[in-house]
């Protein structure tokens, strides 16, 4: 445990001067797999914000953001891009097409929003890590009125939401705990302790399952959403730092920090099923793998390394890694439309 964090502690230090791996041919467009759209990551050592095209792999806009920028959500029309600004108190909105900032929506002193959800509704939900509390920025485009939900909780850093908009859900860090809140009524959240510094956070599509990744637990979890009990453990790679669910839904993915892997877990029964290399252990510290993001087809699956500043775009069905991306800036939150 000491070594995992002595790596995050030294994280910014290691990306000022770690070079980028080798790429190749990686940034040209893959043989035979058309790839259109765009990916958007956030420099949190760089405090940039860039767009990478999808078919050449070349950045094609970058610009500067806010104090250490880290989750990022699109809007459900992908006209928008909603931007955490973990170093300060803010949620910083900017235009997809060439990255110009159109608002920013102030959520108060300490904030440090963190995990960041564009809802399907038109609003706008984040984590104030500083406040221990999480936000409902209602019409983000227009009044953006904030409401603010306190969690009770130390470390409320990342968070999932209901698809009606009436509850989240989010992992604290320094309580240890996966909490419910309720949107609606305002009823006071109820909290469960989740393994060893809970991190990663996602919902099934169907509602009836809420996927948790513990990180000092190397293990993933299945929590029902209206109790928090803990169905089911899942030993996963090391330092599970995020879970993703796959658009079709068959399959939950951690993103394992501490030994540059991918766990895929088949959703109907809980079970470990194959492993992903993204890069050797012996490349972990070097590369440090954070965020991870489907394509929207489920077909491809993007890792941000944030340490070397790429983005790895990794075949989902072989495992096969097809090309590293560029994310500068010690890219962590990452964004796709395609």
């Amino acid at each position: 445990m000491v070594s995992r964090l002595a790596l995050l502690l030294a994280l910014p230090l290691i990306a000022a001067c770690a070079p980028v791996a080798p790429s190749g041919d990686a940034r040209a467009p893959i043989s035979g797999q058309p790839v259109e759209g765009a990916l958007f990551v956030a420099g949190k050592f760089g405090n940039t914000l860039t767009k990478v095209e999808l078919a050449s792999g070349e950045p094609v806009a970058r610009v500067a953001s806010c104090a250490n920028p880290h989750e990022l959500a699109t809007s459900p029309d992908e006209s928008h891009l909603a931007l955490a600004c973990y170093g300060g108190r803010t949620v910083d909105i900017f235009r997809t097409s060439d990255l110009g900032k159109v608002a920013s929506v102030d959520l108060g002193e300490g904030a440090r929003p963190h995990g960041i959800v564009w809802h399907a509704n038109g609003d706008i939900y984040a984590t104030a890590e500083g406040r221990r509390s999480i936000f409902w920025i209602r019409d983000p485009l227009g009044a953006a009125e904030a409401f603010e939900y306190g969690s009770g909780q130390d470390g409320t850093h990342m968070l999932a939401v209901a698809p009606d908009g009436r509850h989240a859900w989010t992992t604290n860090l320094g309580s240890r705990t996966v909490s419910l809140i309720d949107l609606k009524t305002r009823r006071a959240p109820r909290s469960v302790e989740v393994g060893e510094e809970p991190e990663g956070i996602a919902l099934a599509d169907d509602g009836e399952t809420l996927w948790v990744s513990a990180r000092g637990s190397n293990a993933a979890f299945r929590l029902d959403p209206e109790t928090l009990a803990i169905r089911q453990r899942i030993e996963t790679g090391a330092f599970p730092l995020r879970i993703v669910v796959r658009p079709q839904g068959d399959y939950a993915v951690t993103s394992d920090l501490a030994d540059g892997g991918l766990s895929v877990i088949d959703t109907a029964t809980g079970e470990l099923v194959r492993s992903i290399a993204v890069s050797s252990p012996a490349e972990a510290e070097a590369r440090t793998q954070v965020t991870i993001l489907f394509s929207p087809d489920g077909e491809r699956i993007y890792v941000a390394e944030t340490t070397a500043n790429t983005i790895a775009e990794v075949d989902f069905a072989s495992g096969r890694v097809l090309r590293r991306l560029p994310g500068a800036g010690g890219g962590d939150g990452i964004a796709i439309i395609e």
